[in-house]
């Protein structure tokens, strides 16, 4: 990460120049002890000697201060890993506070400011208040729309849209999800296949192969999420609802969703244990219930998305898309116990010992899984 050091810079490019002090000193005009000064840390060129100093040596006022707007991308993936951990362990606002601080000082760095919108959407909801929740998304969308008018990077400005609807949902502005995301259903236009075509016929049957199956695993994942949110939308149709989980479960057997995410298959364990349990099949639901603690438990951490024996070539894809998980491990596990098994929808279950072990079961995991990275740091998952 580039930060402000003049003094380095200065005392580089002189000696890179071949110049004593005494020469930079009479070019700029002024004396010998100064220079000495500015090189040492011990004070700063006056602003106005910037442009002169900078002409002298052939170099932008940026690089003269050894300063850049933009940060790399592997610091960019360090920052992140280290606020959202610090989301888990540390106030709150002081972690909202050095966000802004962050933003502030990088607010050209478009890539850097979508990985604070990623913060912000997955950890808006440890705010105090609504008040403060909403204030987060209403700065969250601001970012969203600098990202979007701003960057000359296409597939940032797409993300940014898609993240400003997400928060625009979640402040309950449905027509501007509308706005941002158009009205009428378009057809797909399938520019992986048209990419993978064009790598063919250059020759290059590896990036056509490559390009095929990422087209394909997005797509599949998209159904996926298409089938779970007709299940969530038809809880008061139990005929509509079961199909679409039977459709979806044919879809995570047949695509190994477990090893590719296992993410989307506690979704459909959980919206399947709800639509059962609305619809009084305590028993049915009870049973997802369990396959989602037992994925929770036995494959879900360290959360990561993968490739298989299919899906061969996507791996670089995945780790160059999705270099982190959104939220540290800690909240993960607790808000797969809050949000998904303590859910109010399970309320007439609490009673049964069936429910209440698969309840414990859960507990008993990030209750251990806490008490081993207390101890050790980290603590490899079995």
């Amino acid at each position: 990460m580039k930060d402000i050091n003049l003094a380095s810079v200065i005392v580089a490019k002189r000696r890179g120049k071949g110049i004593t002090q005494d020469e930079l000193a009479a070019y700029i005009g002024v004396s010998k002890a100064s220079v000495s000064k500015w090189e040492t840390g011990q004070s700063y060129p006056d602003i106005t000697f910037l442009p002169q100093l900078a002409a002298y040596f052939n170099i932008s006022i940026d690089e003269l201060m050894g300063y850049s707007p933009q940060m790399e991308r592997t610091d960019i993936t360090k920052i992140y890993t280290r606020l959202a951990s610090d989301f888990a362990t540390l106030p709150f606002e002081d972690v909202i506070a050095e966000c802004a601080t962050i933003i502030k000082k990088y607010y050209a760095c478009f890539p850097l400011l979508l990985q604070i919108v990623r913060l912000y959407t997955n950890h808006f909801m440890l705010a105090g208040t609504q008040e403060r929740k909403e204030a987060l998304l209403n700065e969250t969308v601001t970012l969203c729309e600098r990202i979007q008018a701003e960057s000359d990077d296409v597939q940032l400005s797409k993300e940014a849209v898609l993240y400003q609807a997400i928060c625009c949902l979640t402040l309950n502005k449905p027509q501007r999800v509308l706005d941002l995301l158009g009205e009428g259903i378009r057809p797909v236009m399938p520019e992986g296949v048209l990419i993978s075509q064009a790598y063919q016929v250059m020759g290059n049957f590896g990036k056509a192969k490559e390009t095929l199956q990422i087209d394909l695993y997005q797509y599949t994942m998209a159904t996926f999420q298409g089938l779970l949110k007709v299940l969530q939308t038809n809880m008061d149709n139990l005929e509509k609802a079961e199909e679409a989980f039977l459709r979806a479960t044919d879809i995570a057997r047949n695509f190994n969703m477990k090893r590719l995410n296992p993410n989307n298959v506690i979704l459909l364990y959980a919206q399947g244990a709800h639509m059962y349990c609305a619809n009084n099949f305590p028993e049915k639901a009870i049973e997802l219930l369990g396959k989602y603690v037992d994925t929770c438990v036995e494959g879900f951490f360290p959360f990561e998305l993968h490739g298989d024996s299919f899906f061969d070539l996507i791996e670089p894809w995945l780790n160059d898309c999705v270099e982190v998980a959104p939220r540290s491990e800690q909240i993960i596990k607790e808000s797969l116990m809050r949000d998904g098994l303590m859910n109010p929808a399970f309320d007439s279950l609490r009673d049964d010992p069936r429910y209440q072990r698969v309840v414990h079961k859960m507990e008993k995991f990030i209750e251990g899984n806490r008490h081993c990275a207390s101890r050790s740091g980290k603590c490899p998952l079995n």
